[in-house]
């Protein structure tokens, strides 16, 4: 027991050690990070945005940053597959919590997140969001347009979340429409994965659908989403409802005939040339899942988030 620690989130001595704690143990931090609000050094910051009030159908998501964070326990310190590398040898990532929201004042929540966001984004540091409903990506992708221009959005997802809203409602369903109509993002570069069901628009944006996901490779996919977005600075948005029900029951707005997650997994690997600026895992909520299958899906995406993120720092780090 000699150098076995415990809640490695409050003992860790750097932001680069490696955590020891039982899987079964210890504070739930997301992957054992150091739970801090200063942001001093950080390469990456995860944070949650707990927030449900957007959802149309099964309410919930509120607890999704609690579920993946107890979930992301199962990954010790080896080497993460399939990147081979310890993610936080040569990374400082911290937790940050999660962003303070008033329960009650819901018309105040989109400009609480997009200033916690923004004052992450300014550091320069990565951001992975755990959420919350979908509608949370808004928000952040204002912070992140603000510092890095129009961008292209790469989203997993079932719904194209395109309808039309004023730019008052806090709906899950209407956010890509706005930040097409707002420049927020470049529809032209941007590209949806694994949709199936219709939106009355599609604001130019290349959908692969749900038949289509099907039929091809990981390869043919992840290829399609890199020369589409063209190197652009991109944000990654992963709706757990991508997956199929079978793989992801615990979300608001399941929809069957999704992909597998070892499918999208294998896709998510092949992504590694695409200039990930932020990114977010939405829609995992725990009262509807079984066994942590989804908390597990969504955690295992967001630490392939960082993977991805690790290489391409390991990558530009060796010219």
């Amino acid at each position: 027991m000699a150098n076995k620690s415990v809640d490695h989130a409050f003992t860790a001595t750097s932001l680069n050690s490696a955590a020891t704690d039982p899987t079964f143990a210890g504070a739930l931090s997301f992957m054992r990070r150091r739970f801090t609000k200063d942001l001093t050094g950080a390469d990456v910051v995860v944070w949650g945005v707990p927030f449900d009030a957007a959802t149309s159908n099964r309410p919930g998501t509120r607890f999704g940053p609690q579920a993946i964070r107890r979930a992301s326990a199962i990954f010790d310190n080896d080497p993460q597959y399939p990147f081979n590398r310890d993610l936080f040898a040569e990374m400082a990532v911290i937790d940050y919590g999660d962003c303070l929201l008033d329960y009650g004042n819901h018309q105040e929540t989109p400009a609480a997140i997009e200033r916690q966001a923004k004052t992450i984004v300014d550091t320069g540091a990565f951001m992975l969001t755990l959420g919350g409903d979908h509608y949370v990506t808004w928000p952040i992708l204002k912070a992140h347009a603000a510092k890095h221009g129009p961008l292209a959005l790469v989203q997993f997802d079932a719904h194209q979340d395109t309808w039309f809203d004023d730019n008052k409602r806090i709906d899950h369903g209407s956010f890509v429409a706005r930040a097409v109509r707002d420049g927020i993002i470049d529809p032209d570069r941007s590209i949806q994965i694994g949709i199936r069901t219709h939106a009355p628009d599609d604001f130019g944006i290349n959908i692969l659908y749900g038949h289509q996901v099907e039929e091809m490779s990981a390869s043919e996919i992840a290829s399609t989403i890199i020369s589409h977005t063209k190197g652009a600075p991109s944000y990654l948005t992963f709706d757990i409802d991508c997956l199929d029900p079978a793989y992801a029951p615990g979300t608001g707005t399941p929809v069957s005939g999704g992909p597998s997650s070892a499918k999208i997994l294998s896709v998510l690997q092949r992504l590694h040339q695409l200039d990930i600026r932020g990114a977010d895992v939405v829609e995992v909520s725990p009262a509807y899942d079984h066994a942590d299958i989804t908390a597990i899906a969504g955690a295992t995406v967001a630490m392939y988030m960082l993977g991805l993120h690790a290489e391409r720092r390991a990558t530009a780090s060796h010219g």
